[in-house]
């Protein structure tokens, strides 16, 4: 999101360029519940807020993976 104020609401081409993986990706995670999105129509939306929250939650949990792992 370069230069832009920060959308509260992404669609799925934008989480796909903001998390850098393919669309279909984005489809299949949502689907399967990895990804925190909600729908409006046929349509999937994800809140900016829930995916950075995301993220944080599974930098904390690699985190604390790789480090039992040296322990």
């Amino acid at each position: 999101m370069h230069n832009k104020a920060k959308k509260a609401v992404m669609n799925v081409k934008e989480v796909s360029k903001y998390l850098d993986i393919h669309p279909q990706t984005v489809y299949k995670y949502t689907r399967v519940g990895k990804i925190p999105g909600f729908k409006i129509g046929d349509d999937w939306r994800f809140h900016t807020a829930s995916i950075e929250k995301w993220i944080k939650e599974k930098e904390a949990y690699n985190f604390k993976k790789n480090n039992r792992r040296g322990a």
